[in-house]
């Protein structure tokens, strides 16, 4: 590596001296735990408690830990050790968390009074630093990474633990705000989860549990086809899938994606707006989004959803729609063969319907808002990973 590589893009002030290089065996000391079999993992009270690491999270729950007979060759982790373990066949998990632990793992050892474990934890979970690990063990599990190809792996160090210490402590912080971003995030999902099954009627009934004052009156019953009518998106198909986030109009799926690019095509778009927005409704999975700008498509398997009273509020209307509780079991389409069929209950007063429109417009807006702050922090933090480490 050539000489200008010693040095990170972005260092703490103080911090002058050229990063040096080590090869992992004279850094690492490393041991492989134990894998144990779904039958031996036993919930009721036992010897010791271990942890069971998943494909995204280190969990600690009554799911994905166990109390169980520790096997001899079960290996205990301190507070100083570090554990490294595949996800899948895309990333590793690094973590320090101390225990009894039984997966396919490395625990790894290494000099304290050298290196900052929260800096080595860093290092070996940096998108570049997985790469080189990952391609060494070249297969679908942890234990295809043999310890002789493991140590045969070099990174650079800085040469001050004081430095390391900085690194590892700058990024703690940053993940202690990626974890408070993503609490909010998840309760706010949650709130709103709570409040679709309260503030509209379950099944059979024509009142909901929560309500706003003034409104007293029985909810009317009526059914999808009747409330939205639909259009067939065929005249707002893309013609190209060369999307570029330089072009004006989005190209929108009614899926989990929403957005899939940006074309330049100037022809056949829809144009929704707040006074006139959109609900796209995916005919085969039969998820929808709202939609309240101009926009193209990418597939004619969905529908364009617009309220057949100009009157009813349509975001309360999406709600109803959203809150329905099916779970396709074929690959047909479903508005006009089911959706349009389902009895839904909607207020009968218009005013309450807005109320309810508002409320969960709001709502939905803070979800978007704690979404794109978590994800601007966790963009931060790959940046800073890529500029913090050699």
């Amino acid at each position: 590596m050539s000489e200008e590589k010693k040095v990170p893009e972005l260092r703490f002030s103080g911090f002058t001296d050229a990063w040096e290089q080590h090869k992992f065996e004279n850094i690492f000391t490393v041991s492989q735990g134990l894998q144990i079999p779904i039958s031996e993992r036993f919930t009721e009270d036992g010897a010791n408690r271990y942890f069971y690491i998943t494909n995204e999270f280190l969990k600690d729950s009554c799911e994905e830990s166990y109390y169980i007979e520790t096997p001899s060759e079960s290996v205990i982790c301190d507070e100083e050790d570090i554990l490294m373990t595949r996800t899948g066949n895309t990333g590793i998990v690094v973590t320090d968390v101390s225990g009894c632990f039984h997966n396919n793992f490395f625990k790894i050892k290494y000099d304290k009074e050298s290196y900052s474990k929260r800096f080595i934890c860093y290092l070996l979970s940096s998108p570049m630093m997985q790469k080189v690990i990952l391609n060494s063990a070249g297969s679908s599990t942890i234990s295809d990474l043999s310890h002789k190809n493991f140590y045969k792996i070099d990174a650079f160090f800085p040469s001050s633990k004081k430095e390391q210490e900085m690194v590892g402590e700058f990024l703690y912080h940053i993940d202690n705000l990626i974890t408070l971003y993503q609490r909010k995030f998840n309760h706010i999902k949650d709130l709103k989860k709570s409040l679709l099954q309260k503030m509209f009627p379950k099944n059979g009934e024509k009142f909901p549990e929560v309500r706003f004052p003034g409104f007293a009156d029985a909810w009317e019953q009526r059914q999808l086809g009747e409330v939205f009518k639909y259009e067939q998106p065929g005249p707002y198909i893309v013609s190209s899938t060369d999307y570029n986030d330089n072009f004006d109009t989005p190209v929108l799926t009614a899926g989990q994606s929403f957005i899939l690019g940006y074309t330049d095509e100037t022809d056949g778009i829809k144009e929704a707006s707040s006074n006139n927005p959109v609900i796209i409704f995916d005919d085969f999975t039969t998820s929808s989004h709202f939609v309240d700008f101009p926009f193209k498509v990418k597939s004619s398997a969905m529908k364009l959803l617009t309220l057949n009273d100009d009157e009813d509020d349509i975001y309360c209307a999406k709600n109803v729609l959203q809150n329905i509780d099916y779970t396709p079991a074929s690959h047909e389409r479903h508005w006009i063969s089911k959706f349009a069929f389902f009895d839904v209950s909607l207020p009968r007063a218009k005013e309450e319907q807005k109320i309810i429109g508002d409320y969960f417009r709001n709502l939905d807006n803070l979800i978007t808002l704690y979404q794109r702050e978590l994800e601007h922090i966790q963009l931060l933090k790959k940046s800073l990973l890529q500029q913090m480490f050699v």
